[in-house]
C-alpha cells in the first residue's frame, strides 16, 4: 500500500460519507485475522497503517514477565530491557514482525473490507431514506413476479408487494407503474426490506392527503377510514374551519378530486361522510347513502340501534352486509339496523331526523 491507497480512502470518504479513519481501523482489524491465518501464528499482534504514507507494519505484542512460559505471548525482563531499559513487569513490548510478502495479503484484505463497508453504508443510506417514508405512498415499476410476491423497483431498492396485499381488481404486468403504501421497512442482513400494500386503509388516507389541498394544509382532517379494498370504502372528515365544507373539499370541483382517487383504486366506491361529535349523527352519516330516521345509543354495549325507512333497509345493510360493516368499522360502534316497521312493532313510535343530517355525506361510485 502507498499514498494512492490513502488518497483513495479520502475519495471514498467524500463520495460515500464513510469515515476514512473508521475504514482504516476496520482494515487494521481485518489484517490481524489475515496475518494469523496466513502465517499460522497465535501471536498477539497489532497492525498499524500510516495515515500519511500507507505503510503497513505488524507488531507482536508481548507481556513482560519474570518467567517466560509462552514465548509467543511473553518476553523476559532481561530481553525487554535490551530493547528499552525502561520496561517493567507487566508492560507490553511491541516487536515488529512484518512479513516480507505481507503487502499482497494486505491489499486483498483492504479491498474486501472497503467493498463490504461501502455496501453496508449504501444499505444504511437506503434504509434511512425509506424508514422516513414508512406509512407513505411510493411509485415504482413492476420488475418481476413469483407465486407469492410482486417485486417493485423503487430506484435504489427493490420493494416487495405480497399478492395478498393486492386488490381483487388489480391487474398488473411487467413494466407497469405501481402506486402502493409502505407498511414496513426492515433492516435485514441482506439489506433494507420494504413491504408494500394496495389494500391498507392508509393508502386511501394518503391519496386524499395528496389530492385534497385542504387536507394537506390541515384545514380538513381525516378522522377515520374503513376499507374493503377494491369494493367500497368510507372516510370520515372534519373541518377545523366552519366556513370550509369538508365533504365538498374532498369531492372537489365536479367531483374531480375524488374521481382521481377512484380511478387509482380501480373503481373502488368511496363514501365521504362528515365526522360529528354527536355519536347519533356520526353513525347516521356513516350509513350513507341510506337515510336514517333514528339512532338509539347504548353506551354500556357500545352499540347503536339504527332505524331506517322500510324501503331503505337493504341499502342501509348493503350487499352481504357491507355498508353496515364499514359503518361499524368507521365509527367504532356496533350497529343494529331495524326497518321502520320492525321498530314500531318492537318499540312503538319512531322519532324522525331532520333532512339536514342527510346532506352531510356523499357516495362516489
Amino acid at each position: 500500500m502507498n499514498t494512492d491507497f490513502i488518497e483513495a480512502l479520502s475519495e471514498i470518504e467524500r463520495e460515500k460519507g464513510i469515515s476514512k479513519e473508521l475504514l482504516i481501523d476496520a482494515i487494521e482489524a481485518a489484517m490481524i485475522s489475515s496475518y494469523k491465518r496466513n502465517f499460522n501464528t497465535a501471536q498477539n499482534v497489532r497492525v498499524d497503517i500510516n495515515r500519511h504514507t500507507g505503510l503497513i507494519k505488524v507488531y507482536a505484542r508481548k507481556t513482560v514477565t519474570e518467567e517466560v512460559l509462552d514465548p509467543r505471548l511473553e518476553i523476559s525482563v532481561h530481553a525487554s530491557r535490551e530493547i528499552n531499559p525502561n520496561y517493567q513487569l507487566d508492560d507490553i513490548v511491541e516487536i515488529e514482525v512484518t512479513p516480507r510478502d505481507f503487502g499482497r495479503i494486505a491489499a486483498q484484505t483492504a479491498k474486501q473490507v472497503v467493498t463490504q463497508r461501502i455496501r453496508e453504508a449504501e444499505r444504511g443510506l437506503i434504509y434511512n431514506a425509506f424508514i422516513d417514508k414508512e406509512e407513505d405512498i411510493v411509485t415504482g415499476i413492476l420488475q418481476r413476479q413469483d407465486q407469492r410476491n410482486i417485486y417493485v423497483d423503487l430506484g435504489k431498492v427493490e420493494a416487495v408487494l405480497p399478492l395478498t396485499e393486492l386488490m381483487p381488481t388489480d391487474k398488473f404486468k411487467q413494466g407497469d407503474r405501481i402506486k402502493a403504501y409502505i407498511t414496513k421497512v426492515e433492516n435485514t442482513t441482506k439489506g433494507p426490506q420494504i413491504i408494500l400494500s394496495r389494500t391498507h386503509p392508509g393508502l386511501l388516507k394518503r391519496l386524499f392527503e395528496l389530492e385534497v389541498p385542504e387536507i394537506f394544509d390541515g384545514v380538513v382532517e381525516i378522522r377515520s377510514v374503513a376499507r374493503e379494498a377494491g369494493f367500497r370504502s368510507k372516510i370520515a372528515v372534519h373541518s377545523r374551519n366552519p366556513e370550509v365544507d369538508p365533504v365538498g373539499s374532498c369531492v372537489g370541483p365536479k367531483g374531480l378530486r375524488v374521481q382521481t382517487i377512484v380511478t387509482e383504486l380501480r373503481g373502488e366506491k368511496i363514501d365521504i361522510v362528515r365526522w360529528m361529535e354527536s355519536v347519533e349523527e356520526y353513525v347516521a352519516n356513516a350509513l350513507s347513502p341510506s337515510k336514517v330516521l333514528e339512532v338509539q345509543i347504548h353506551e354500556n354495549e357500545k352499540m347503536a340501534r339504527v332505524i331506517v325507512p322500510d324501503y331503505q333497509l337493504s341499502l342501509a345493510i348493503g350487499i352481504k352486509g357491507q355498508n353496515a360493516r364499514l359503518a361499524a368499522k368507521l365509527t367504532g360502534w356496533k350497529i343494529d339496523i331495524k326497518s321502520e316497521t320492525q321498530a314500531e312493532q318492537e318499540f312503538g313510535r319512531v322519532k324522525t331526523y331532520t333532512e339536514e343530517m342527510h346532506q352531510d355525506s356523499v357516495s362516489i361510485d
